[in-house]
């Protein structure tokens, strides 16, 4: 049950693309109002609800909490650009591409152990994402695009461990999410001031694209990713998420008439048998 209920989340996620593609706002301020959103609504219920818990946070558990929030941030950016540049199928394929980056720090860092049938699954599951990668090798924007996403894949990984170690230490999933959003928001912001982006001045649909972002995106999807993170392995997590790209593709051939290329469908399809057998070698932490 919980493995469907992550599941139902990346369904939730891939509707991201969709959003960014309807909006006319620079990926950034797309990127911003979809956190601000997310914790301007999460605050009412988090002050209201959890003040007891807030109370009882040490100052370690909130710095972790708001440095996941910060590789949030920076993966939202680098996402949300990389599907100005290249196409959804693509992007989505690549930034995904995180479930091999989350093995390798959670091998190194959080000193978990992976049978040899895992480490296969996650190295197919590479193998399809650099073949979708280098689909477009002859068009410089698509390739930038590219490399925008395999940022944004080794900054979710970022997120997804130090997140696999605030859950670990007993934190409400609201409560992280709500730190982690606020964080994020400040780094996107941050970014923005940084770079000279208008905050404001952009046409109405960008809100509710926005609004899209932080319901269906955020609370629906990232926060479910956080809630998993505290009964399956990040390792598993991070993999099931590679079904983004599938959901995506769909969405961007429905709406948008967005057909992927033989590469890209190819690669996606290495990806697919990749999930599958990692599915079938690594059980949760508890059923």
């Amino acid at each position: 049950m919980k493995r469907l209920i992550v599941l139902l989340g990346v369904v939730g996620v891939s509707l991201s693309a969709v959003f960014v593609r309807l909006s006319t706002a620079p990926s950034m301020i797309l990127a911003l109002y979809r956190v601000v959103l997310a914790t301007l609504l999460l605050t009412p219920w988090v002050l209201w609800r959890y003040r007891q818990e807030l109370r009882r946070m040490t100052r370690r558990e909130i710095l972790l909490c708001l440095i996941s929030g910060v590789c949030l941030g920076l993966h939202f950016v680098t996402y949300f650009a990389s599907l100005r540049r290249t196409s959804i199928a693509a992007s989505t394929v690549l930034v995904n591409t995180e479930a091999l980056f989350v093995t390798l720090g959670a091998v190194v860092f959080l000193k978990r152990k992976l049978s040899g049938w895992a480490w296969a699954a996650v190295l197919v599951s590479f193998c399809g994402s650099v073949i979708v990668g280098t689909a477009d090798l002859g068009d410089g924007g698509a390739l930038l695009g590219n490399l925008l996403a395999l940022a944004g894949a080794v900054l979710g990984a970022a997120y997804t461990l130090v997140g696999t170690r605030c859950r670990a230490g007993g934190i409400s999933t609201t409560v992280y999410t709500y730190f982690v959003y606020l964080a994020s928001s400040l780094t996107v912001l941050t970014a923005a001031l940084i770079s000279g982006t208008p905050l404001s001045g952009y046409p109405p649909v960008n809100l509710l694209t926005a609004l899209g972002l932080a319901v269906c995106c955020t609370l629906l999807g990232h926060s479910v990713f956080s809630w998993g993170l505290k009964y399956l392995q990040p390792s598993f997590v991070a993999t099931v998420k590679l079904l983004e790209p599938v959901f995506a593709a769909v969405w961007g051939m429905l709406l948008f008439r967005e057909i992927p290329g033989a590469q890209v469908v190819l690669g996606g399809t290495v990806v697919l048998v990749g999930i599958a057998l990692y599915s079938r070698t690594e059980k949760p932490k508890e059923d």
